[in-house]
């Protein structure tokens, strides 16, 4: 039958079927929520009780403490402490954010920041210090005690790199879907999928850790645990990306993209760290593997490894969850088919 015996009507119904539709839908959907998350995210970010020490005698400490938690809209979670040293050592090991050292002899006191953490954070402490110190009738000095290195503008190199672990995660994972299928028939070929996808993130893992060390030298002097952590970060971003399949089919691949870049990258501590962000986003952040391995990645080459153990969890509970769900998921797909 021609295409005029059959009529414009029909042919747009060939052209667009209700999958079709279905699909596009979806990445409307996908489309509106990347645009309310990441300007959500970042539209106004403000202080949220960013952790801060004071250093000072004892009494004096425990004002200030007071002073800065009363505060309005509570942008500070203040904690005395015995003294500098002791200021200095919380924040190198990522227990604060911050932290004032008060002169009782002098008109001068000392914000230590590590601005490699997040130079958004340093400078909101920065000058919120210096309007409380100015309401005081004192003068404050900032000073960075653990800056990014030069070669690392703004210490985002550790937010990019994991980016690009986790697309080629999620990406690998969807396109071994999209080629064989996104539900993999039985176990064995399942695990066959897993299998390849950890070669994959070995690989991964070790050109990242190269391409941001010796070759550009933004994290340089950490290529065995970058490597590892980019193994691990690509391993979970696929193998979760694989169970989303095997539950969901082609829809799962959309959940992933949610989980992973909607919600993932403007939560992970890229641009602005949690304390910086509302609510929503600054819960979340930690608990997803983006967050999880930027503060791995920051925290190993700036903090030597301080502050990490629940990104190591959370990044292996994701790529333990991938693995199980999905032979789980190819199991029980076997077991209906020969009911069937």
């Amino acid at each position: 039958m021609s295409t005029a015996e059959r009529g414009f009507a029909a042919e747009v119904r060939d052209a667009v079927t209700p999958r079709a539709v279905a699909l596009v839908v979806g990445v409307f959907v996908l489309q509106l929520g990347f645009i309310v998350s990441y300007i959500g995210a970042f539209h106004a970010p403000d202080l949220n009780r960013l952790p801060v020490a004071v250093a000072a005698p004892p009494q004096a400490a425990e004002q200030m403490a007071r002073r800065l938690d009363g505060l309005p809209g509570r942008p500070v979670d203040a904690r005395p402490v015995r003294g500098e040293q002791e200021a200095r050592r919380l924040l190198l090991r990522r227990e604060v954010s911050a932290a004032v050292v008060v002169d009782p002899r002098g008109t001068t006191d000392t914000l230590l920041v590590a601005s490699a953490a997040g130079p958004a954070a340093a400078e909101a402490a920065a000058s919120l210090a210096e309007r409380v110190e100015s309401a005081r009738g004192r003068d404050v000095r900032v000073v960075d005690v653990r800056p990014p290195d030069p070669r690392d503008a703004r210490g985002l190199s550790s937010f990019y790199l994991t980016i690009g672990w986790m697309v080629g995660g999620y990406l690998a994972a969807s396109i071994l879907g999209l080629s064989a299928g996104a539900r993999a028939a039985n176990p064995r070929r399942t695990l066959i999928r897993l299998c390849a996808l950890a070669l994959y993130a070995v690989a991964s893992g070790a050109a990242g850790a190269w391409i941001a060390g010796p070759l550009l030298g933004a994290l340089d002097g950490h290529f065995p645990a970058l490597w590892g952590i980019g193994t691990l970060t690509v391993f979970a971003a696929a193998a979760f990306t694989v169970a989303l399949q095997a539950l969901f089919g082609l829809v799962g691949i959309g959940v992933a993209i949610l989980l992973f870049v909607v919600l993932g990258n403007p939560s992970a501590g890229g641009a602005y760290p949690a304390s910086l962000l509302p609510a929503f986003w600054r819960v979340i952040g930690d608990w997803l593997p983006t967050g999880a391995s930027v503060t791995l990645v920051r925290n190993t080459v700036y903090f030597a490894g301080h502050g990490t153990a629940r990104a190591w969890w959370v990044l292996a509970g994701y790529a333990a969850a991938g693995t199980v769900i999905a032979l789980a998921a190819a199991a029980a797909r076997t077991r209906r088919d020969r009911t069937d």
